[in-house]
């Protein structure tokens, strides 16, 4: 009950009313008007409780010297003037300090639905093949060398070996791969992946909470437990602060035998501009950065930020767009010319399903190249498709299905399928009855801005590294096109987080870009997460701490100058605020302030640090 009336008394609207009255205190008795009872109680009362109960729950909670805190002080300060009658300058430092808290909470609350989306990806039933009856069951109860039945479009509930059966699988949840991945017998799929296309039976090989994607929301779950709250900066400088007040107060009392002069050192001394001056800056910050596209979770984030020193990337949909495009149309038959090649190569795969026959059909729609009716379509499970397009018997696959066929892949062509795999590209083989007639190469595209993205981090003395799930030959060829020279790849999510916390190890501060849901234990492990929000995933986005809402990623630089300049606000801001703070105690002592004008005093020096936040809103970063 207690816990509810506080949690009210500190909300917005409760302190707004107090506030209210105690401008009230301060004009109303300037107007002549005399009221039964000072208006400057009720913000005494709706201010003033929650920041004694956060001082008395500090006191017998708090180990060691974190039991002394700013709300310490500042009761202290409140009850002091309070004793002697001063009921604004209660009023002034209880509202002041009520007002910092909401605006630090409003910079430091997260969503927690990512981890929820997350869990929802878990499949909640398999279908058991036991004596050659299938039965649903749910995931739970599936054990370890249970043989489960997939069928295209379901997703995998456990991790497991294929024991039958061809398909592909999207496993871009795992390992953020922006192809389908072709599985045999013997392969193994994980848990959370996506059958899409052949029938596939499986051996459970992990189960339960051994699976990978439990495994992947348990990191998610721990990382988020590791990270600390930023202490506040006011609390740091309490426990040295509370004593040197109530020292001078005491002084200043006993010598001058003036107890209004004691009671204004502490009111002075109470450290409110340095409570506003991290969540102005932090507020303006983030107003900055959200007119450019970012979305900042937390002051936290901004600070660690600017310590960045190491930023690694993730590949597909965050160096490059994630999607896949044709980039070559290689013939090698004369007369057929690149256009009359595609044409064959769509007309072919118009009624496939796998994304490298649909990327083809795309192709040929935008460049408007006839696609003809097919007839006779057949498709083998990860390997290819035949089709009989205007009376020409067409193979389009890989090249273990062409030979399977008895097309013959001569020196040339398998040079020119080599120099396209070093390029980090998928090829799909064209042949006409036995004879190869041409390659259509399809690559995910590479953001334009990535290059010079890179090399402005460079010329800022930040390093980067490129973490992808991506195989080898891919990540090199992504990674010199960018200026990348530290490149891990083939890495599932563990193992990113892994890479991650080495890199920590190494006393360099981490900041995690990345945009799938594999990347989510990495960015929450990272000292900074970046998202990208406009085409990643809901769960990347949670996970992180900034999130770039228009997928431009030439905005990390700018993101890294805007959290220099909002440590150095908020450095200035505490300097200018304890210089204030030091000149009015002197005042305090030597008896030119009273109460309620050191209270005003005091109050000024709030209102420079929140002007001085208010210029970093408008400040260019570019």
């Amino acid at each position: 009950m207690l816990k509810k009336i506080n949690g009210f008394l500190a909300g917005v609207p409760a302190t707004l009313i107090g506030g209210f009255f105690l401008v009230l205190s301060l004009v109303l008795p300037k107007l002549g008007v005399e009221l039964p009872v000072d208006p400057a109680w009720i913000a005494v009362v709706i201010s003033g409780i929650p920041l004694l109960y956060l001082a008395i729950w500090r006191i017998i909670y708090n180990p060691g010297i974190s039991k002394i805190s700013s709300a310490l002080l500042i009761s202290i300060a409140m009850i002091a003037a309070i004793a002697i009658g001063d009921l604004f300058a209660a009023g002034e430092v209880a509202f002041i300090m009520a007002l910092g808290a909401i605006l630090e909470d409003m910079t430091t609350n997260r969503a927690k639905k990512g981890l929820k989306k997350l869990i929802s990806l878990a499949p909640t039933q398999g279908r058991r093949i036991s004596d050659g009856k299938e039965e649903m069951i749910p995931a739970e109860e599936i054990g370890r060398d249970d043989i489960l039945r997939i069928l295209p479009g379901e997703s995998i509930p456990v991790d497991g070996i294929i024991v039958s059966g061809e398909t592909s699988v999207d496993q871009s949840i795992m390992t953020g791969e922006s192809l389908p991945v072709d599985k045999n017998v013997g392969d193994e799929v994980f848990c959370g992946t996506i059958n899409r296309f052949g029938v596939i039976d499986i051996r459970a090989t992990k189960v339960g909470e051994d699976s990978s994607l439990q495994k992947l929301i348990r990191m998610v779950q721990e990382a988020e437990d590791k990270k600390a709250p930023m202490a506040r900066i006011a609390d740091k400088c309490a426990s040295w602060l509370v004593p040197v007040a109530m020292v001078i107060a005491i002084v200043a009392g006993i010598v001058t035998q003036d107890i209004v002069r004691a009671v204004t050192v502490l009111v002075v001394f109470c450290p409110c501009a340095l409570v506003l001056a991290t969540p102005t800056a932090i507020m303006a910050a983030i107003g900055q950065a959200t007119k450019h596209g970012v979305i900042i979770k937390s002051g936290e984030a901004l600070e660690k930020m600017g310590k960045v020193d190491t930023i690694a990337f993730d590949k597909t949909g965050t160096l490059t767009y994630g999607k896949l495009e044709v980039s070559d149309i290689i013939s090698f038959e004369e007369g057929t010319d690149e256009n009359s090649l595609l044409s064959l190569a769509a007309s072919a795969e118009a009624k496939s399903e796998h994304p490298l026959g649909k990327a083809i059909v795309s192709c040929a729609k935008e460049k408007d190249v006839e696609i003809i009716e097919s007839d006779s379509f057949k498709m083998t499970m990860g390997k290819g498709i035949c089709a009989e397009v205007s009376g020409r018997g067409l193979l389009c696959g890989n090249e273990k299905f062409l030979t399977e066929n008895g097309v013959s892949i001569g020196a040339e062509i398998a040079a020119k399928l080599e120099n396209l795999r070093a390029q980090g590209k998928a090829s799909i083989l064209i042949a006409d009855g036995k004879t190869c007639i041409g390659i259509v190469a399809l690559s995910d595209v590479l953001r334009p801005e990535s290059a010079k993205m890179v090399s402005k981090l460079n010329g800022m003395s930040t390093s980067t590294v490129l973490l992808t799930g991506d195989n080898k030959m891919t990540a090199d060829y992504f990674a010199s096109q960018v200026g990348i020279s530290e490149i891990r790849a083939e890495l599932l999510p563990e193992q990113k987080v892994e890479n991650i916390v080495a890199l920590q190890k190494d006393e360099r501060k981490v900041c995690m870009i990345g945009d799938g849901v594999n990347d989510a234990p990495a960015l929450k492990t990272a000292d900074v997460g970046v998202a990208m929000g406009g085409m990643g995933s809901d769960i990347a986005v949670e996970a992180a701490d900034i999130a770039l809402m228009s997928d431009d990623i030439s905005k990390i630089p700018y993101l890294k100058r805007l959290s220099n300049a909002t440590v150095k606000t908020i450095k200035l801001s505490i300097t200018l605020s304890m210089c204030i703070n030091f000149l009015a105690v002197a005042l305090s002592v030597l008896g030119v302030l009273n109460p309620t004008t050191g209270a005003l005093v005091h109050n000024a020096g709030s209102c420079f640090v929140v002007l001085i936040a208010a210029l970093l809103y408008d400040r260019k970063f570019e």
